[in-house]
This record gives C-alpha cells, sequence and structure tokens, in this order.
C-alpha cells in the first residue's frame, strides 16, 4: 500500500514550492519531510520532486498529487456518511486550470462558492483555453476549462456555452489605420494585441469574417484587463470578451472593427471521471454561472 503520509509530504512539497514550506505545513521539520520523498521515491522507483526553487513535480510527482487529492475528496465523502466520527480530515487542495479570459469574466464567482460551501482550496493554473486539457493530459490538475470538446481520455466533457469575444479599437485607432476601410491590407499594418504565443483568437476572427488569416504586427500584453485599457488608450486592436467592453461600446471609447461580426468561444468543462461525482457540485456551479454569462 502507499506510504500516505509520505505521499503527502510530496504534495504539500508542491504546493508550497519548497521541503521548509511543507514541513510548516505539516508540523514537521524539513529533515523528516526530505526523508518521507526520498524513502517514496526509493521505493516507487522514481523521481517525484525536481529539487529546484521553487520545487516542482515531475509527471510521476503531478500522478502522486492528483491522487492524493482525490483521496481527499473520497475521504471527505465517506466521513460525511459517518456523522459520529471523530476522525479529522485534511483540507483538500484541488487543482483546475482555467482560460485568463473566464478568470476575469464569469468563472470565479462559482470557484469562490464552490471553495467557500465546501471548505476546498483551490489551485488555479491559467492557460490558453486551447491549452488547458494538456494539463489533464499530464496529470497536472483534475478539472479543466476548455475549448477542446473531445474528452481526454479518463475525463467526461461537459458544454457549458460560448464566450462571446468583439474586435475592437478605439476610434482614433480606426481613423489613423482604417479611415478607408477594415480591409486584409489594412490589418496587416495595424498592430494587434496579443495575450501569448498560444492565443489565436485575432487570427480566428480574421479568418471567420476575410477568410484567411494574416500575421498582422503585434502588442504582446498577457493580461485580459490589460487587452481593454490598451484597446481603448489606442495601442492596438484586439479581441475582447463581450462581458468587459460593453460599456465602453455604449460610450464610444471603444467600437468594433466590423459591426455585429462578434466571435463565440465554445467552453467546456472537462473533469477526471473519479473525481466527477466528489465535485458535482462544482459542475452544478459552473453550469449555473455558465447560463447566465455565455452565449
Amino acid at each position: 500500500m502507499l506510504d500516505y503520509p509520505a505521499a503527502r509530504a510530496v504534495a504539500m512539497v508542491v504546493q508550497t514550492g519548497s521541503f521548509e514550506g511543507a514541513a510548516r505545513a505539516l508540523g514537521v521539520t524539513p529533515s523528516a519531510i526530505s526523508q518521507r520523498v526520498r524513502a517514496l521515491e526509493e521505493r516507487l522507483g522514481t523521481v517525484l520532486i525536481e529539487r529546484a526553487s521553487p520545487c516542482r513535480a515531475t509527471a510521476a510527482g503531478d500522478a502522486l498529487c492528483r491522487h492524493i487529492e482525490l483521496v481527499g475528496l473520497a475521504e471527505r465523502d465517506l466521513m460525511a456518511q459517518l456523522p459520529a466520527s471523530a476522525y479529522q480530515t485534511d483540507r483538500v487542495t484541488l487543482s483546475v486550470a482555467v482560460n485568463s479570459d473566464s478568470l476575469a469574466t464569469w468563472v470565479l464567482p462559482a470557484l469562490a462558492g464552490f471553495a467557500r460551501d465546501a471548505d476546498i482550496l483551490l489551485d488555479i493554473a491559467v492557460d490558453d483555453e486551447d491549452h488547458t486539457t494538456d494539463w489533464l493530459k499530464s496529470g497536472r490538475v483534475v478539472a479543466a476549462l476548455t475549448a477542446v470538446a473531445k474528452p481526454v481520455q479518463g475525463c467526461k466533457s461537459i458544454a457549458l456555452g460560448s464566450l462571446r469575444y468583439h474586435a475592437t479599437a478605439s476610434p482614433g485607432f480606426v481613423q489613423r489605420f482604417f479611415s478607408d476601410g477594415v480591409t486584409l491590407s489594412a490589418l496587416a499594418r495595424a498592430p494587434a494585441l496579443t495575450f501569448n504565443q498560444k492565443d489565436q483568437l485575432q487570427n480566428a476572427w480574421m479568418q471567420a469574417v476575410f477568410g484567411q488569416r494574416l500575421a498582422p504586427p503585434t502588442h504582446w500584453l498577457p493580461s485580459t484587463q490589460g487587452f481593454v485599457t490598451a484597446a481603448v488608450q489606442g495601442v492596438g486592436w484586439g479581441m475582447n470578451p463581450a462581458s468587459l467592453v460593453q460599456d465602453h461600446l455604449r460610450s464610444g471609447r471603444l467600437v468594433e472593427l466590423i459591426a455585429d461580426t462578434p466571435f463565440d468561444r465554445p467552453l467546456f468543462w472537462q473533469i477526471n471521471r473519479r473525481a466527477a461525482e466528489p465535485l458535482r457540485a462544482l459542475s452544478d456551479a459552473l453550469r449555473r454561472h455558465a447560463r447566465e454569462a455565455l452565449v
């Protein structure tokens, strides 16, 4: 049987980023944490922790951490069925991956409400919606908000709706670069706003509207709110979530590059099947908030 105190030590090293942090969290010495981790690595025949600053889990370590999360969820369910028991379970830290735009617009209230009501801690990873499933595949999270409909092996996929975007810019920017209309040649010169190298929303909109993609000059800006501010200030044009720019569009601080050309990005909640039942309340909360916020 797995040495669970040692596995817990591994998980805490990954959460805190150090052996010292894990020792403080578990109320033991750093030497004891080191001994537990080393003994478990020797028993399993694989390295679980990359000794760096901060410490990180290897692929095997990630799998072990997710197992500890699932065990913690199962223990909570068991204790709920044994109300007379005096046994105290450890608080569970749940690792999930979401995209930045959803985090900035609609998903956090659902996560926060669940965490508060269930007394669960959250470890939220942020990545592009086309790539959050990579976190599931590698075992770094137990659930992910993603644009990928096909279930990852061992996971359940739940359709939530679509996050709507508008291609927006300031009136001054439009006058400067699109005085003769929004054309492919004009888009090839006008600076875009791009979140990071994984961000393909601007290209997806151009493909939908013009039938082809371009490689326009771009400002790299990894911030959802920063996108809106930069667009208002005339730095570039970008794809902004409708809920974040609706007031700017009404006031005229921003305009759509081409009227009535929204881009809808489908979103799905993919969750490890072993966690689907213990985390049904979280899935239900996401569905409720999605019905209000998504198309």
